[in-house]
């Protein structure tokens, strides 16, 4: 019985110790990288290390100019915690830097890691020669360094995007690729396009190993571990105008406007000097109210804003000659509430008259069933506008991957009806195309005819500077206007703010003349409109093309024409003050 007992007695203990030991090979050896959610490797490390990230690796983006958009680097003091227990020349780097020893002093005590020496609230700034100066003493535990911050200034949010931690996606974009957990990947905007360039490889870091007490187990020498690969992290240089963006994103916030998007183009190289959606993101809860909708790449109801395209059309198909239109009359017959008259089609488009309209694409549906698509399509309006290519392995690359197609027709039918084409040609029924398209299609007016991509991304650059990948400007469309009709609908554009009854006609005091159509289109919702104002400046010699809507508002409470207005002052001002260049 005893014999027994001790058999079983041994065996539990035998069967223990093996569950130990496998428990053991699980830690040591199978679940190292993953043990319920956690890296082991990482922890142990992390456990025995002291360290001050200096730059986490991923790349960065900087407008146009080179001015930083995401980071920036900022010459910085580090000191490490093991100074406070040792006697080193604290006076020296007192004097360098022009701060009491005091003060470092106080800093270092309260350090459980390493530390930026700071002055107040901020890091210390130092110049290239207190940099130098410092490392040449080579004291231990004190380094000066180019630390990467987080600007405070967001810029362009909608168009950058958002990082975030998702292991699911991650696994997804990057299958058995060695990263960590805590990777950050982007999420939305030009941070989801360029993820895969952008990823970092390692971070840039200083540490040195500690024991159980927090002492250096390896005496007083701080190790600079960098990425082993020198050409990165890669750089993406966008096309933004880093003062222009901000003056816009002022701008919509002093008018307070809730819902709408703005689009500012470069004219000769179709590059978006400015874009701005609106709600803004809170990062805190960036989904609330819909904020991570970039709201200038997503169709919404043109109105009046489409009848340059029919414009357009009704001008090729030679239609104009010799036509007044009773504008007295609603595109259904019935009476309009304001008496206008006959006109002509130059008054008409001019008043936005919207029976004028109604008549004529009446009439080029007659002549062609697919006319609205084609010269949408010449003006650079439809399909997608922003650039599309090759980038390495990424075919059909799209920086702007969130832009959605517009569309002109929700029913093939309604082509028939007369009704519904009426309503169409005034940019009603199913007609939706986003702000960034209104403004390549005002973009390409200006510029004489041709239809180009909206470049958002000019190039990738290596971490020296040399470029890796070059977004060259491309044609949208090889079939473009007349260029009588290009002049004709120039002239047109210009009426609506010059004619003493222009809906256009509140920007004739600008400092820069301008040429644009307003648009005011039902939702479907009551009193509730989208209300527009589209076009570009000077009018004489255009250089910028600019696209304001306001979304889901009514008129008497929009603020479009003002913002307009604003944006036109802005860049006037900022060009007499040379900042911005050609």
């Amino acid at each position: 019985m005893i014999k027994k007992r001790i058999i079983i007695i041994l065996t539990m203990i035998q069967l223990g110790i093996l569950a130990l030991a496998g428990r053991l090979v699980q830690l040591q050896l199978v679940s190292t990288e993953s043990f319920h959610g956690v890296n082991l490797i990482e922890a142990s490390v992390a456990q025995r290390t002291e360290q001050l990230v200096i730059d986490n690796g991923r790349g960065m983006f900087v407008a146009r100019n080179g001015e930083p958009l995401t980071y920036e680097y900022i010459p910085t003091l580090v000191l490490f915690p093991f100074l406070k227990k040792m006697d080193w020349p604290i006076d020296q780097i007192a004097t360098i830097v022009s701060i009491r020893k005091e003060t470092i002093k106080r800093q270092l005590e309260t350090a459980k890691g390493p530390i930026i020496l700071h002055d107040g609230q901020q890091p210390i700034q130092l110049q290239p020669w207190q940099m130098e100066r410092i490392n040449d003493l080579c004291i231990p535990g004190v380094i000066a360094v180019h630390k990467q911050y987080e600007l405070k200034q967001k810029y362009a949010q909608h168009v950058i995007g958002l990082l975030g931690e998702n292991e699911k996606l991650l696994k997804e974009r990057y299958g058995d690729r060695k990263l960590s957990q805590k990777t950050k990947i982007g999420v939305s905007g030009l941070q989801s396009s360029f993820d895969e360039f952008l990823i970092p490889d390692g971070e840039t870091k200083l540490l040195y190993h500690v024991d159980a007490r927090g002492e250096p187990l390896f005496g007083m020498d701080v190790k600079y571990t960098e990425q082993a690969n020198p050409f990165y992290p890669i750089t993406v240089q966008t096309t933004i105008d880093r003062t222009l963006q901000q003056r816009v994103e002022q701008i919509v916030a002093q008018h307070g406007m809730q819902k709408g998007a703005v689009v500012l183009l470069d004219v000769k190289t179709n590059d978006v000097l400015a874009l701005a959606s609106a709600p803004a993101i809170d990062e805190r809860d960036p989904y609330k109210d819909g904020a991570m909708e970039n709201k200038a790449l997503l169709p919404q109801v043109p109105g009046s804003v489409f009848k340059v395209v029919v414009a357009a059309a009704a001008l090729e198909h030679g239609l104009i000659h010799g036509q007044t239109f009773n504008c007295d009359q609603k595109i259904n017959g019935e009476p309009e509430e304001k008496k206008r008259g006959m006109r002509t089609f130059e008054d008409s488009f001019a008043i936005s008259c919207n029976r004028t309209f109604g008549e004529l694409g009446k009439q080029l549906i007659a002549i062609d069933k697919n006319v609205f698509e084609t010269y949408a399509q010449k003006l650079g309006l439809l399909p997608r506008v922003g650039w599309e290519g090759d980038v390495y392995h990424f075919p059909s690359f799209r920086p702007l991957h969130e832009e959605k197609k517009g569309n002109i027709w929700g029913d093939e039918r309604d082509k028939h009806i007369p009704l519904a084409v009426a309503q169409t040609s005034i940019g009603q029924k199913d007609v939706r195309v986003s702000p960034l398209a209104v403004a390549n299609m005002m973009a390409t007016i200006a510029r004489g005819g041709e239809a180009k991509q909206v470049r958002i991304v000019q190039k990738m650059m290596y971490k020296d500077g040399t470029t890796f990948f070059a977004f060259d400007e491309k044609r949208l469309t090889m079939d473009s206007l007349r260029k009588e009709t290009v002049d004709e609908l120039q002239q047109l554009l210009q009426l609506v703010v010059t004619h003493p009854e222009g809906t256009g006609r509140s920007f004739q005091s600008l400092p820069y003349a301008v040429a644009g159509k307003s648009g005011t289109a039902q939702t479907g919702k009551n009193d509730v409109v989208n209300k527009w104002f589209a076009g570009y400046f000077p009018a004489d010699r255009p250089k910028y093309a600019l696209v304001v809507v306001q979304l889901e508002t009514t008129s008497s409470a929009a603020v479009t024409n003002s913002i307009f207005a604003d944006i036109v002052h802005a860049t006037y001002e900022l060009e007499q003050k040379g900042r911005y260049q050609e």
